[in-house]
């Protein structure tokens, strides 16, 4: 099986719908670049199809919105053909998501909230505040629900 590791950009917020025996499913549609630049300065990108599957679509729907960012690791990578309107035949890279962890702004579509700062504490270590940013928004995500 296929497994495929990497930072993604989500095209469009994830669209939550159910099979017909009731199992939860979220698609999304990720984005990744590669290659080298072209002439107008911008890389190529590549499109996935991936689903997440059964209580973590349930949960994570509302936090994936389009522009976020996340790291995710992607199982049962293949092409998949279908027919196009046109009645040509058309190719998509799928994948089912099996681990994800957020990156970057934007997360859950909303700002993170302000922090106020602590106060000072008199101490002959270094505060906490000096090794660890809080604003930074990460969150990680895993298996199994």
């Amino acid at each position: 099986m296929a497994h495929m590791t990497g930072v993604f950009r989500l095209g469009r917020d994830a669209e939550f719908r159910s099979t017909a025996n009731g199992t939860a499913a979220l698609s999304l549609a990720l984005a990744y670049n590669y290659g080298r630049a072209e002439n107008g300065g911008k890389r190529p990108s590549q499109w996935i199809d991936a689903t997440i599957w059964g209580k973590r679509a349930e949960t994570l729907g509302d936090y994936l919105k389009k522009g976020s960012q996340i790291s995710a690791l992607l199982s049962d990578v293949h092409i998949r053909t279908y027919q196009k309107k046109d009645g040509t035949e058309g190719f998509s890279l799928s994948a089912t998501v099996q681990d994800l962890e957020f990156c970057g702004g934007g997360n859950s579509g909303q700002p993170a909230p302000k922090r106020e700062p602590a106060p000072a504490q008199a101490s002959q270590t270094p505060a906490a505040a000096e090794f660890f940013d809080d604003d930074i928004p990460f969150m990680r995500v895993h298996g199994p629900w």
